[in-house]
């Protein structure tokens, strides 16, 4: 192999002063694809940060901070005395292993005009067929209940005989939907909507999505948690805006640091997940509640407050999000409307005030200009008939014993080497690792033992070695298997260490 000088960085990382992007998150997106691509096999060393620094013509801070990321992520390793190598390289493997989405080789072809390529929204979605699998939290679709929908839907399409024009039914049937959701949206979360006040979108992240771009400038500065949503974070980081991040500790976002933050700068978004943090399960302490949304009253900013997981909770008492205290209107809520529902049923929303959501309105006239009439008279009717609040009631009993099930398991398996609370809503179980070790040799571990551990669950720091483990899609002989595998697997890189 050659020397890491050798390496001709400059051809394949191409960074881009003129954008809007930070040089060290360029540096991030462009090493993470040179890995995945090829150019940087698993085991390269790097040049020292100095040597880099003057290929690549960048401030030394600049690279480091790069690095650090990098590391944190599992995409390379610094070795005391020895340096910095590639840890792993990421390309299509065998049946027994996982597979990462094929890399666009647009770049490679020389097409006949130019195009803006972003280097922020890659995917870092990773699928398998291996056997068991965790995820970040998602339902098990083998509870939804297709038979009922599917009724509802052909009696719906049988009683479509009307007099009326298209438009007309479009119309009608919207603001029938907006109704009932409204309703049901102050009914389950406290808030006091009408229809002016609510915007109904194809998923949440359209939901994200059209918030970011109306909300948002080049520039602006905006505050989110860490460790954070990478979807949403990618969002963010898509609009040009500058990201700060903040701690998060056992009662949510620290409030004092953001306080500092304020002080010493203009600050125009505050993104949170409150009610349920992603990845770390924490609720927002009450009293860190009412902090917030009285720095963004005394600071003039925006909290844009995600509830993408509201229906999953476990208590008689589910907390409120902060959108159902807002006096002051400082607050944009966004969250998801159907999780456990097929494909196409599900719904993302906004609640905002009427002129924001008429904002929105003219940016989703063009990304979602027509309405499901079919769908939107089906989910009324569920809505209207107490369907929703039966299945929901139905499934949140389902997952509460998988969560009890699951954490009983890990409780057993795993006693000594890890820590973690039991989560009070949600499909996931954050665990911290007591001993220090690379996630991505578990991964590769796990892999052996047809047991797949996406890179997105995995989050590791010089601090914090943690894994998000999601339990709603897996059932109870899955999850015992599951289990067994990470606890081998974990068995397996001790005794290697030794």
């Amino acid at each position: 192999m050659s020397g890491p000088v050798q390496i001709p960085f400059k051809s394949f990382i191409r960074l881009k002063p003129e954008e809007s992007t930070a040089i060290y998150l360029q540096i991030v997106f462009e090493f993470i694809k040179a890995i995945q691509t090829g150019f940087l096999p698993e085991g390269t060393k790097l040049p020292g940060t100095r040597i880099l620094c003057k290929l690549l013509a960048v401030n030394r801070n600049t690279l480091i901070k790069a690095f650090q990321d990098l590391e944190s992520q599992g995409w390379i390793e610094t070795l005391p005395n020895k340096g910095t190598f590639i840890l792993s390289q990421h390309k299509e493997k065998s049946n027994a292993e996982f597979i990462v989405p094929k890399e666009n080789k647009t770049q490679e072809i020389n097409i006949g005009f130019e195009f803006k390529r972003s280097t922020i929204l890659e995917n870092p979605t990773e699928t398998s067929n291996l056997p068991y699998q965790f995820n970040d939290g998602m339902p098990d679709l083998r509870l939804v209940q297709n038979d009922i929908l599917a009724r509802l839907y052909v009696s719906k399409l049988k009683r479509q005989k009307t007099s009326k024009t298209y438009e007309q039914i479009q119309i009608r049937s919207h603001l029938n939907f907006k109704t009932h959701f409204s309703n049901y949206l102050n009914l389950t979360r406290g808030l006091r909507i009408s229809t002016a006040d609510l915007l109904t979108t194809s998923s949440h992240e359209i939901s994200l999505y059209l918030v970011t771009k109306v909300l948002i400038s080049p520039g602006d500065k905006v505050v989110v948690a860490s460790p954070g949503y990478y979807i949403s974070n990618m969002t963010l980081t898509n609009t040009g805006a500058q990201i700060i991040t903040i701690p998060v500790d056992q009662d949510g976002i620290d409030t004092i640091r953001l306080k500092e933050i304020c002080e010493e700068t203009k600050i125009r978004v505050l993104y949170l997940t409150s009610n349920y943090n992603y990845p770390t399960t924490i609720s927002l302490s009450a009293k860190r509640r009412k902090e917030l949304l009285e720095l963004a009253n005394q600071y003039g900013f925006v909290i844009l407050e995600d509830d993408y997981d509201f229906d999953f909770h476990y208590d008689n008492n589910p907390i409120l999000p902060l959108a159902a205290f807002d006096s002051n209107q400082k607050v944009v809520y966004i969250g998801s409307f159907g999780r456990s529902l097929p494909s196409g049923f599900s719904y993302g929303f906004v609640a905002a005030p009427p002129e924001f959501i008429s904002e929105l309105e003219k940016h989703q006239n063009i990304l979602e200009p027509g309405i499901d009439v079919l769908k939107e008279q089906v989910l009324t009717e569920w809505i209207n008939e107490g369907e929703v609040h039966r299945l929901s009631k139905k499934n949140k009993k389902i997952y509460k014993e998988r969560r009890d099930y699951f954490v009983s398991l890990l409780n057993e398996k795993l006693k000594g080497k890890i820590k973690f609370k039991v989560p009070a809503r949600g499909l996931a179980v954050w665990i911290e690792w007591l001993d220090k070790f690379n996630l991505i040799t578990l991964q590769k571990e796990c892999v052996k033992n047809d047991l797949f551990l996406p890179k997105t669950i995995l989050y590791q720091t010089k601090d914090v070695t943690a894994t998000r483990l999601g339990f709603g899609h897996l059932e109870k002989e899955e999850m015992e298997k599951a289990v067994s595998i990470l606890c081998l697997s974990i068995e397996a890189i001790g005794t290697q260490k030794s």
